[in-house]
């Protein structure tokens, strides 16, 4: 008689064996994180993890997967606020204020695998891509209302928007000095005066940042 398989308790070992991987491909990196490490982290047998995935990469997938699930939360989250340009802006405060030094780790090594490997390369394109439709899709939805600047093309500003965060982010990979609310704040800045939709509006929210960085 076949068993029935129980979804609460497949999801809970998927979860756990993800949260293990992710432990460590942040310490060991992608390679040096074999599936044995990753047995040994989620305390089960290597039979065990292929009932799950079935490859290391079939984990970085679903990693991303979850990540970009609970990103699409956030941006649905954002689209539900009167002033979008705002709650973006808070949302943007929030995560460089925090520290973020693993998953800055993870993304590293991502990409360094990226460049070797063709299965890693597909999932970041994706991820990427799914991103800045994200992002695009809220920068759209203020112009709308008024919220953002006009003349900038929602796709391309996004793309910029990904590009600084992930150039800041690395930034505390090679200065550990890095104080990381005041870069949230001068962040905000450099946003504003890109998307807010007019001169008069960015000086304003760009006085209260700097105010807040001194």
């Amino acid at each position: 008689m076949a068993r029935t398989l129980d979804v609460n308790k497949h999801q809970q070992k998927s979860q756990q064996i993800l949260e293990a991987a992710w432990r460590c491909f942040v310490r060991d990196g992608f390679r040096g994180a074999s599936t044995t490490d990753i047995c040994r982290e989620a305390k089960i047998s290597p039979g065990h993890l292929y009932h799950y995935f079935p490859s290391k990469e079939a984990i970085v997938e679903a990693l991303i997967e979850d990540k970009l699930q609970s990103i699409a939360s956030t941006f649905a989250a954002i689209g539900q606020e009167d002033d979008i340009l705002e709650a973006l802006l808070s949302r943007i405060h929030e995560g460089f204020a925090k520290s973020y030094r693993p998953s800055v780790l993870f993304n590293v090594e991502m990409l360094a695998e990226a460049s070797r490997n063709a299965s890693i390369a597909r999932i970041l394109e994706r991820y990427t891509q799914r991103m800045r439709d994200l992002l695009a899709d809220r920068l759209r939805e203020g112009q709308k209302r008024g919220q953002v600047n006009q003349r900038i093309d929602p796709t391309v500003a996004a793309t910029l928007l990904l590009g600084l965060a992930d150039g800041v982010r690395g930034m505390s990979i090679k200065d550990s000095s890095l104080d990381a609310a005041k870069t949230a704040e001068l962040v905000k800045v450099v946003i504003t005066r890109l998307v807010a939709p007019d001169k008069d509006a960015a000086r304003d929210r760009s006085k209260r940042s700097v105010q807040n960085v001194r």
